[in-house]
């Protein structure tokens, strides 16, 4: 089985991926505490999966604590995620962990992306200082790990701003390392919905193999999926704002199937709450619904809170039940108004739940430690059934 290092794991999307095509995840690192114990409940996930899934459902029905889950399961398989920031003062530290675990095998890939904040135009443009933000320099600990592990391929995902950052100079400065290290370099911009993910996300894939290897990037065929997301969401209850209902309506529909959301078996359902709205919120959600989305200083005037009305001119965002929904970002965690679900008579945002099916995680998949951290990591994340599709390829290409 190839064994590959998630650097910057963050929920794991893009290792779930690769998980499904015999790719064995030997350390995950990743400096986030709730986002490392959502990595490390997914390898209980697993181990339970092998042994006995009764423990970890009984823990996804609050029917005992997340230590009692860990403790049935071994030291081994929690210590892959390695819950570490990377950086100078560490990366020794991280480099010993990882050793410890490989005993000496070759470690075939490496795959993950930096935080993209401090690449992300908007993000950019929201903070001035950004230019002087050290995630800028995080790809630099990726190299890093190229050079020492010295793997048959990387794959290095980020948002498009990566093009831009710094003149273009990290962009280019990353080519010419890999170039030295002896790897090739190939990327696309590539859209999620491309692949069958029911979301309009542009994201920057970077793959490369060793140049021995004479392999090139991937050739991936449009998905004939036409899914959208009102059979995303078929099987889910009715919710209003402030809401919980854990209880699937039907069965798993052929859409959830397909993208292997939820199988015919799994029953289990987590996280389906729906976040309070205030009056005036409310009212604005109920506009935006009927008249497909409004722009900001278009709205009554009674219902308008905020003077600069250019900078939240796209503060209210319907999801649309017939096509893809618009990116997936961080900021949901703060609130949902760029996410209002498509149904009036429900008047609310998306729950997490709801929002990690159009990141195409699997229904089982449970994110720790709160609402608003699982939010965050569901934003961050690399879809994983986009995950999935360039797992495929690298492992044909391997072959």
């Amino acid at each position: 089985m190839n064994k590959i290092i998630d650097l910057f794991a963050g929920a794991g999307g893009l290792s779930e991926g690769f998980r499904r095509h015999n790719f064995d995840i030997v350390a995950h690192v990743e400096a986030d505490k709730d986002a490392s114990y959502t990595l490390k409940t997914r390898e209980a996930y697993y181990y339970c999966k092998k042994h006995k899934l009764d423990y970890y459902n009984k823990y996804l029905n609050n029917e005992i604590s997340r230590d009692e889950l860990y403790s049935k399961i071994p030291k081994r398989i929690l210590s892959k995620v390695i819950n570490n920031e990377i950086g100078k003062e560490t990366i020794n530290e991280i480099f010993d962990e990882i050793d410890y675990k490989i005993k000496g095998n070759h470690v075939h890939g490496i795959i993950g992306g930096p935080p993209c904040q401090a690449y992300s135009i908007a993000g950019r443009s929201r903070k001035k200082n950004m230019e002087n933000d050290p995630r800028n320099h995080l790809y630099k600990y990726y190299l890093k790990f190229i050079e020492k592990y010295n793997p048959d391929f990387y794959v290095f995902e980020n948002v498009q701003g990566l093009f831009s950052a710094r003149g273009g100079s990290i962009f280019d400065d990353i080519k010419k390392s890999m170039d030295k290290l002896g790897y090739t370099f190939e990327y696309k911009l590539l859209n999620a919905k491309d692949f069958g993910v029911i979301q309009d996300r542009k994201r920057v894939i970077i793959i490369g193999y060793k140049k021995e290897l004479n392999l090139h990037y991937p050739i991936f065929e449009k998905s004939k999926f036409n899914f959208n997301i009102k059979d995303l969401f078929e099987d889910l209850p009715s919710l209003l704002d402030g809401e919980i209902n854990n209880n699937y309506q039907k069965g798993a529909t052929n859409c959830l199937k397909k993208l292997k959301i939820r199988n015919k078996t799994w029953n289990t359902l987590t996280y389906n709450q729906a976040r309070k709205v205030n009056d005036n919120d409310k009212k604005i959600y109920k506009i935006c619904i009927e008249n497909k989305n409004i722009k900001y200083k278009d709205l009554p005037s009674e219902l308008i809170k905020h003077n600069n009305k250019e900078c939240f001119e796209d503060r209210f965002k319907v999801v649309d039940y017939y096509k893809p929904c618009q990116t997936m970002v961080a900021h949901i965690s703060k609130d949902g108004h760029h996410y209002i679900h498509p149904d009036i008579t429900q008047c609310r945002s998306i729950t997490v739940r709801e929002a990690a099916r159009i990141q195409s995680f699997p229904d089982d998949y449970f994110f720790e430690s709160s609402r608003t951290s699982a939010f965050k990591q569901i934003g961050n994340a690399v879809p994983v059934f986009m995950a999935e599709q360039i797992a495929k390829k690298i492992e044909e290409s391997l072959k």
